[in-house]
């Protein structure tokens, strides 16, 4: 066990949990709606530089900080091309989805995203198959975070993988519970600023360590030429594929639900400008830099198996101990503030979206209360069980379940902001066709057409979007001039 390594996280995990409890006061005078739009939204009342730190900390999970720079080891400059495509990320998600989501949700007084397809689908069945692939995929991406949590503290302590994952469920789900969403916002930006300093302090060690870039570059062509090309070790990325990541990671984005309910959270739209510009400069930077400490890392540290312990090791390798716990707190900030959002996004979906619309919509205070703490807690007991099995990159895992939620999500939540044609049976056929055709191509035709197994799924659900939408058009017509004949009637 490193122990000023350990000691310097614990200080950080502490640190947390103060802010958490901090939180959780302004919780305790809510009633009814107010406690909803308090524990999930944070009141709306999120600044500039807070939303734009917790669209960050979110994003940059565990695939950015420990997976990604994992990938970038064993495949070298290719890979880091390929991370680029996340730089336009936060940019992109408030410029498409901007004020007119903010108002809208406001209008539908939402405070989910699927509160937002409730309002402008009017429709049961948008709203179950929603909470469905929220809870499945964002279960994918959970198990992804909780993995990345535990494998950081394996390889800091010494201690085995079960132990570590448990220690990192327990630290999570205390101030996930106890704080709800403004405690998430704000330890976001406590993590998002010590994501961009331990970044810019672990690269110029990194670079020192291995005799300065001119070394490093002779020493990865030494070993293999390939990974100094955009192609990757084996020649593997094809320009279509490195391309097609760009919707994954790029465009697509804005149909992810723990993204889009940042852009509803804001204070003003001051605020949101603020972020756009914040968000893109801090992104780009982080993004950029981890993968290239990843690249880095392999002539310092030849012959990691397992890529995702590359940035714990490379962290304590090059740095004293005392800073190296304080560098690794990024990692942990990232998949930590990951996970919290996401826990709070499907205990919202069961708890909000179904329990509340469906179930018992005259359920107490008290009761609503009670549900939201236990479903969080349970949620998160049901991810550390499916985190016991790891895979060996959990980016993977990750990007499945960004896939599935993209497929899902993207063409009802923009074409029904912008495009008024639209209507709940091309947003239940879109949502359909995006789940299953992905699930397909993902199983069975993976990489089909050389691209990534996203785009297909979304193309078809665009496909099915507008079409359902413009053959069901005189349907929705007719029960509308129906209806108003009945009222006439009566």
């Amino acid at each position: 066990m490193n122990t000023p390594v350990v000691i310097s996280l614990f200080i950080f995990l502490l640190l947390i949990f103060a802010i958490g409890f901090w939180s959780s006061r302004s919780m305790k005078n809510t009633t009814g709606d107010s406690f909803l739009q308090e524990y999930f939204l944070g009141g709306r009342q999120l600044g500039g530089f807070i939303l734009a730190m917790t669209m960050i900390a979110t994003y940059g999970s565990a695939s950015s900080f420990i997976g990604g720079p994992g990938v970038a080891y064993t495949e070298g400059f290719g890979w880091v091309l390929l991370s680029m495509s996340q730089v336009a990320t936060g940019y992109f998600v408030l410029m498409i989805l901007g004020k007119k989501f903010a108002i809208m949700a406001r209008r539908y007084k939402a405070v989910t995203l699927i509160d937002y397809l409730k309002g402008r689908y009017q429709s049961k069945w948008v709203v179950l198959t929603a909470a469905f692939s929220i809870i499945v995929f964002l279960f994918s991406a959970m198990a992804a975070q909780w993995v990345g949590g535990a494998r950081l503290i394996e390889s800091l302590t010494g201690l085995n993988y079960t132990t570590a994952l448990f220690i990192f469920a327990v630290s999570v789900l205390v101030y996930v519970i106890i704080g709800g969403f403004k405690a998430v916002a704000l330890t976001d930006t406590v993590q998002g600023v010590v994501m961009f300093g331990g970044t810019l302090i672990l690269l110029i060690a990194t670079i020192v360590a291995g005799g300065g870039i001119g070394n490093i570059m002779a020493d990865l062509t030494a070993e293999n030429p390939n990974l100094v090309t955009p192609y990757g070790a084996d020649g593997g990325l094809s320009p279509t594929y490195v391309s097609s990541f760009w919707i994954l990671v790029g465009v697509a984005v804005v149909g992810l639900p723990q993204v889009t309910v940042r852009a509803m959270a804001y204070k003003n739209s001051r605020a949101m400008h603020r972020a756009l510009i914040i968000g893109t400069i801090v992104v780009g930077f982080i993004m950029l830099n981890m993968h290239l400490i990843g690249v880095f890392a392999r002539p310092i540290l030849p012959g990691i198996e397992v890529g995702d312990k590359v940035m714990p090791l490379i962290a304590q390798e090059v740095l004293p101990a005392w800073l190296a716990g304080i560098v690794l707190a990024a990692p942990m900030a990232a998949i930590m503030s990951t996970v919290d959002s996401l826990l709070l996004l499907v205990s919202s979906a069961v708890v909000k979206d179904v329990y509340l619309n469906y179930i018992k919509p005259d359920a107490s205070h008290t009761r609503v209360k009670r549900m939201s703490f236990g479903v969080t807690a349970v949620l998160g007991i049901l991810v550390f069980l499916m985190a016991l099995s790891p895979p060996d990159l959990l980016i993977w895992l990750n990007l499945f379940a960004f896939g599935g939620l993209e497929a899902t999500f993207i063409w009802p939540v923009v074409l029904g902001l912008y495009w008024d044609g639209g209507n709940k049976y091309g947003a239940l056929a879109s949502m359909v066709v995006g789940i299953a055709s992905y699930i397909i191509v993902d199983q069975f035709f993976p990489n089909l057409f050389g691209m990534h197994n996203v785009v297909v799924p979304i193309l078809l659900s665009f496909v099915a979007f507008v079409t359902v939408s413009l053959l069901t058009k005189s349907l929705i017509q007719n029960q509308s001039v129906f209806h108003d004949q009945i009222e006439r009637s009566v």
